[in-house]
């Protein structure tokens, strides 16, 4: 996923502060925003599992998703992206009829304090329709030309493939900055890192990754090891990431936002090149996003979004598996071309049902078609209310990770 107009402004320009742009140490975190859980390692703690039903990180969980009615339980499985207006009426009708429990920002220029003021009405929203539950307010904040979010208080951030030049400690220590600009703008959720490989002699006709240099290089190890700087250091700052686009991007021509039918022929089950996603997984990463593309060697009949092959492959233990616990997470199957010949409805209802558990969409519409699809769904058939229920049991454990959670 990336913007699908990466140099726009929004409505939210208007509101710009005066203060001048910081450097990699940002302002702290506002009171607001929540704690992360760290492992010595320095990735987000792993999340609570039904074996450790007893511990108080557990019981919160099911304290909280107790209270939650069905339709609750079903927005706290999407995130959003909201309009220029993120402070409106659409957003809070959507907010009250929907229950979205994660949000994503749109580009702004506006800086860390007029944005702080727009995301503390966000989560004002959130509390006061989902029982106390906190939003997850995201953004696509990874360097370069995918930098959503700029201007007075935020850096300037180079782009994934200069990242990957710098030391592992040193990108620790600027995501961990980039973070505490994120926290301080009320932003608790960075849509990144990129693990996907991509090839060096095959970076500039990779439309997604290598022509945009949002890869940290070209191996799997290199870019293994500083995405999982980049997730240590953002967690550092008490926030969450995601790293995407599972099995990887690297080895495509099309953008699945504009192209549909993208395929890869080469990646398969064992292939050396999710190392780096394994590297995440290993770091702590509460998310991993799966991409639109088809991977012939994997699923060839089904997107790996709506595969159930390529979510037990990033789910297992086993074999090849690599034992990934945390939220699965769409790219957008909202707007993207990739998906637009299947109705909105099937996309919410094949995702969930081939194991994922948080829906993307970058737009409010084809959420709310999405959402009222999942309710009715699960309102009738008791199989997939147990798929619903426990997808929202495991984004209510991400959310407690990251302070989300009233208890």
């Amino acid at each position: 996923m990336w913007p699908a107009a990466v140099t726009a402004v929004a409505a939210l320009g208007s509101l710009a502060a005066c203060s001048s742009p910081g450097g990699v140490s940002a302002p702290a975190a506002s009171p607001l925003s929540p704690s992360a859980v760290v492992h010595p390692t320095g990735g987000a703690s792993p999340l609570p599992s039904s074996s450790g039903a007893s511990s108080p990180a557990a019981s919160c969980v099911a304290q909280v998703y107790g209270r939650l009615t069905l339709a609750q339980r079903v927005g706290q499985l999407f995130l959003v992206g909201v309009s220029g207006d993120i402070a409106g009426q659409l957003t809070t009708a959507a907010m009250q009829q929907y229950h979205f429990g994660s949000l994503l920002l749109v580009p702004s220029s506006a800086g860390v304090t007029a944005l702080a003021a727009a995301t503390t009405h966000m989560q004002s929203l959130g509390i006061a329709n989902d029982d106390g539950v906190r939003l997850f307010i995201a953004a696509n904040q990874e360097g370069g030309q995918i930098q959503q979010l700029t201007g007075p208080g935020f850096s300037v951030m180079p782009t994934a493939l200069t990242q990957g030049t710098w030391s592992t400690s040193t990108l620790r220590s600027a995501a961990a900055g980039w973070g505490r600009e994120l926290r301080a703008a009320g932003v608790n959720f960075d849509l990144a890192p990129v693990m996907d490989v991509v090839p060096a002699a095959t970076a500039s006709s990779n439309a997604p990754i290598g022509a945009l240099q949002r890869e940290f290089g070209s191996t799997p190890s290199g870019n293994g090891a500083h995405g999982a700087a980049f997730i240590a250091g953002m967690a550092s700052a008490g926030v969450a990431t995601s790293a995407k686009h599972f099995p990887g991007l690297g080895r495509v021509t099309g953008n699945t936002d504009f192209t549909a039918n993208v395929v890869d022929t080469v990646t398969g089950p064992s292939d050396p090149d999710l190392g780096s996603f394994r590297a995440a997984v290993s770091a702590g990463v509460p998310f991993v996003m799966v991409a639109l593309a088809t991977y012939t060697r994997i699923d060839a009949s089904e997107l790996a979004v709506f595969s159930p092959t390529v979510m037990s492959l990033l789910r297992s233990s086993s074999g090849s598996g690599l034992g990934f616990g945390g939220v699965i997470m769409s790219d957008d199957i909202g707007d993207a071309a990739a998906v637009q010949s299947i109705a909105p409805a099937t996309r919410a209802i094949s995702f969930l049902t081939a194991g994922g558990d948080m829906i993307t969409s970058q737009s409010l519409a084809p959420a709310e078609t999405m959402a009222a699809a999942v309710l009715a769904k699960a309102s009738s058939s008791a199989s997939f209310r147990a798929v619903v229920d426990a997808a929202a049991q495991r984004v209510l454990a991400a959310k407690q990770a990251y302070g989300l959670l009233p208890c």
